[in-house]
């Protein structure tokens, strides 16, 4: 098999972005979260604001979708890239599940998504080129970030909703372990002003996917 070079990742890349933000939701491998779960009544109220937190979530798992495949493209190791290519995988089911919920509740995803994965794309590029321990860095960060804003969108949430519960909930165990093999594969602390503008962008994703 031909070995590609930068040209065929970059296409690769494109296509995989383009698929990402527009097209139907990927496969997924394990079991729906929701699945077997009946469905409860939510008010006019209770639906949007459990649509517009699962368009958020949506928004955040393509952000990692784009985080993980630009770390990929410049990680140093084949070893780093393999397992970035791999969890990048796995945000693919969180988007099936985000997706399939919303179709459930007769929703769209956030009309930003493109932005949201470019710019992460973006920023994990440069976080792989800064070498794999920053990346590692920038990972468990991140993921620890999610954790805690999944934890927040738990508390939301209607209490009958136990669709979306169980799917908010698989996904954050996921993160919890992204951050945890991270930090065990070496990753470095990040300074505090780099962790404070991650919250930051990360509160203008939430602000603007939830309405747009």
């Amino acid at each position: 098999m031909r070995r590609l070079n930068l040209t065929d990742r970059l296409l690769d890349e494109l296509q995989h972005g383009l698929g990402t933000c527009h097209l139907r939701p990927p496969a997924a491998a394990r079991a729906y979260p929701a699945e077997g779960l009946e469905a409860t009544d939510l008010s006019d109220r209770e639906q949007a604001r459990v649509a517009g937190l699962m368009r958020v979530n949506n928004a955040g798992e393509v952000a990692a979708q784009g985080l993980y495949r630009g770390q990929a493209l410049t990680a140093d190791k084949q070893a780093h890239c393999a397992a970035m290519t791999a969890a990048a995988e796995e945000e693919n089911e969180h988007l099936n599940w985000c997706q399939r919920r919303l179709s459930e509740l007769g929703e769209r995803r956030s009309l930003l998504d493109g932005f949201w994965y470019w710019g992460a794309f973006s920023i994990g590029a440069l976080a792989g080129a800064a070498g794999d321990k920053w990346s590692l860095g920038f990972v468990k960060e991140t993921e620890q970030q999610v954790c805690a804003h999944l934890d927040r969108h738990l508390e939301r949430l209607p209490e009958q909703d136990r669709r979306s519960r169980a799917i908010l909930s698989a996904m954050r165990a996921d993160e919890s372990r992204h951050a945890t093999n991270a930090a065990e594969a070496g990753a470095a602390e990040l300074p505090q002003p780099v962790k404070t503008a991650m919250a930051l962008v990360s509160k203008i994703m939430t602000f603007s996917a939830y309405r747009i």
